[in-house]
């Protein structure tokens, strides 16, 4: 099992999304967690939705630092922010797992920025939502218990073009 760590800079959404169904999708090949650099008090409410309307579990999500997470020990840590959008992606830093984890990034959009009607910003949290699923759908047809660190990032990387 690899462990993935998601990071953003508030863990309120796009984080928490790929954390929830990287657990809901590949949860027995994939442990997954989320954490932010600057963590809000809450997650965002439309996240949680979403999730339940898709029948994605929400139990024990809720925004955390990533010092909360010290002791996860990821294979890999995945920033979600969007570059695109000019936003700041947070660094990893966490000095004593620097060497080992593989630093990925998965540009997404902030659906929770989303703004328009109600079916406007659905379709903002169903597009996030549908390219996670089909990301970690497609990592966990891999053989991810045999493969190299330098294989697990070709792969990671390839896949943060799959939309």
């Amino acid at each position: 099992m690899i462990k993935l760590l998601f990071i953003c800079t508030h863990n309120r959404c796009r984080s928490i999304l790929a954390e929830a169904i990287s657990r809901h999708v590949a949860g027995d090949q994939i442990e997954s967690a989320s954490a932010g650099s600057q963590a809000v008090e809450n997650v965002h409410p439309l996240t949680l939705r979403y999730l339940r309307e898709r029948g994605i579990s929400t139990d024990g999500l809720r925004s955390k630092s990533w010092d909360e997470v010290e002791d996860f020990n990821p294979d890999a840590v995945i920033t979600v922010c969007d570059s695109a959008a000019n936003e700041v992606c947070p660094a990893w830093m966490n000095s004593s797992l620097e060497r080992k984890a593989l630093k990925v990034h998965w540009g997404l959009p902030d659906p929770s920025r989303a703004k328009g009607s109600e079916q406007e910003i659905a379709a903002a949290f169903t597009g996030v939502m549908d390219t996670l699923e089909k990301r970690v759908r497609s990592l966990a047809t891999e053989d991810l218990e045999s493969m190299s660190p330098d294989e697990l990032k070709r792969i990671l990387e390839d896949l943060s073009e799959l939309n």
